[in-house]
């Protein structure tokens, strides 16, 4: 008989932890419909994790990022400043280059060629008109790496 208490206390568990997991609704998960406008929304937010290590212990470099209360798309100029919910990309500079590039795409930032040493990586936040709304720096090194055909320090990541 305990046996068929004990059996039916951890169905009735698991039916109430089914039906509080499955209470997420989409909005908890993904956040708001791209399709509605925000009323006063909260500010745009850049996040930018380091390198990942398995990769940069190879000489190159995958930087992750995110961002709060703006989607990164590809979409530029002025009439793309109305559109809610906010949109914008990302200008990466490397070691303070004089130049940068634009990232639209949301995925992880890739840069290979570095030589061995200390490196920098600005993240730049900005709306579609290229305004700065947030910025992050992301120092690191680039490790010495072993040739293993010819037993010694190579110079350059490959």
């Amino acid at each position: 008989m305990s046996i068929t208490l004990k059996g039916l206390a951890a169905l009735a568990a698991c039916t109430v932890f089914a039906a509080t997991a499955s209470a997420q609704s989409a909005w908890d998960i993904i956040g708001p419909s791209p399709l509605v406008a925000i009323e006063n929304e909260p500010p745009p937010k850049l996040i930018v994790d380091p390198p990942l290590a398995e990769q940069l212990a190879k000489g190159l470099v995958f930087i992750q990022y995110r961002t709060d209360n703006l989607r990164v798309v590809p979409v530029f100029g002025k009439g793309a400043l109305d559109v809610s919910p906010r949109i914008g990309h990302v200008h990466v500079t490397v070691d303070d280059a004089p130049w940068h590039f634009v990232d639209a795409s949301g995925e992880t930032v890739i840069v290979v060629g570095l030589m061995p040493g200390p490196h920098k990586v600005l993240f730049e936040l900005a709306d579609p008109t290229h305004r700065v709304i947030d910025s992050t720096t992301v120092s690191f090194d680039v490790p010495q790496r072993m040739n293993p055909r010819r037993g010694r320090l190579s110079l350059m990541a490959s």
